[in-house]
């Protein structure tokens, strides 16, 4: 009796995970394992496909100097526009959830954050034009008080450009789960740290960012993922100046090379999927969710 308990039980968890299996199977592990199959065959360099198995498009991956190059300047821009959507999100949370009193007001400036999102990713990017040109507000400003005698260059089509795109663009993926997990502290834990003598440094420092580290490690996952799959914003905020992995791979395609683009997005996916769960293991995102 307590056998068919069990196999009804196990049954019923089968079909809810159903609708997911079905979306996943033809939408997501499917196309992965043909981008994979693809990886391991030859071109005929006209488009198509020899359905012979070789490691060549994986050699010719590893063995180019562009490849590292690429895979360095693509980590630069991960880690910067990382640390700097963090320190922004982890502070706008912080505000909302400890500093302000009216829970409707705190909710209403929260999605005031959301706001610039209404908009496509692409008319946000090229809004920052007007703004970092060499004729831009902040040159224009900078040269009327004299800051600066000549408009900055490095303001627009550089790295710098790239990362304040990427930061515009990203901040919010840390603000909502961290946000989130901040309005999960039970607000006395704070109260009696400062009755504590615990300073606001302290207080942070032992009970804040300890507590948040679930919207932390799902914050930086988005964000990491996203940098690390994009070459949009690199190739327009750079003004070619800069590259990026999947840039790269996205010439490929251009030119009918699909076996060693394939073979250059297999090695990116490794590649995440092991810095995704680097960041996984700093953290029980389930047993925290559930908490």
């Amino acid at each position: 009796m307590e056998s068919k308990a069990k196999a009804g039980r196990g049954l019923a968890g089968w079909l809810l995970i159903l609708p997911l299996v079905l979306i996943l199977l033809p939408f997501f592990i499917v196309p992965i394992i043909g981008v994979v199959a693809a990886s391991f065959v030859q071109s005929d360099g006209f488009g198509g496909i020899i359905a012979s198995f070789t490691l060549d498009n994986y050699r010719s991956v590893f063995t180019s100097a562009l490849t590292y190059q690429l895979y360095w300047a693509t980590l630069k821009f991960t880690v910067f526009a990382w640390f700097f959507s963090l320190l922004i999100g982890f502070w706008v949370a912080y505000f909302l959830v400890f500093h302000v009193r009216n829970q409707l007001l705190a909710l209403g400036l929260f999605l005031l954050c959301t706001v610039p999102f209404w908009t496509s990713n692409i008319i946000r990017m090229i809004s920052w034009i007007p703004l970092l040109g060499k004729e831009g507000l902040i040159n224009s400003a900078l040269i009327k008080t004299h800051v600066v005698a000549q408009p900055l260059d490095v303001l627009l089509f550089s790295s710098l450009a790239v990362v304040i795109a990427y930061v515009h663009q990203l901040t919010i993926f840390m603000i909502v789960p961290i946000f989130n997990s901040m309005a999960r502290i039970d607000k006395r834990t704070i109260e009696a740290a400062r009755d504590a003598g615990a300073s606001r440094f302290d207080i942070v420092r032992l009970i804040v960012l300890p507590l948040s580290k679930t919207g932390i490690a799902l914050g930086s996952i988005f964000v990491v993922s996203i940098v690390m799959g994009d070459f949009f914003v690199v190739k327009v905020m750079s003004g070619g100046g800069s590259a990026s992995v999947v840039g790269a791979f996205y010439e490929d395609i251009g030119v009918l090379q699909y076996p060693t683009a394939a073979a250059s997005a297999t090695v990116l996916t490794i590649i995440v999927s092991l810095l995704v769960v680097a960041i996984l293991r700093t953290v029980d995102v389930r047993r925290e969710l559930t908490r």
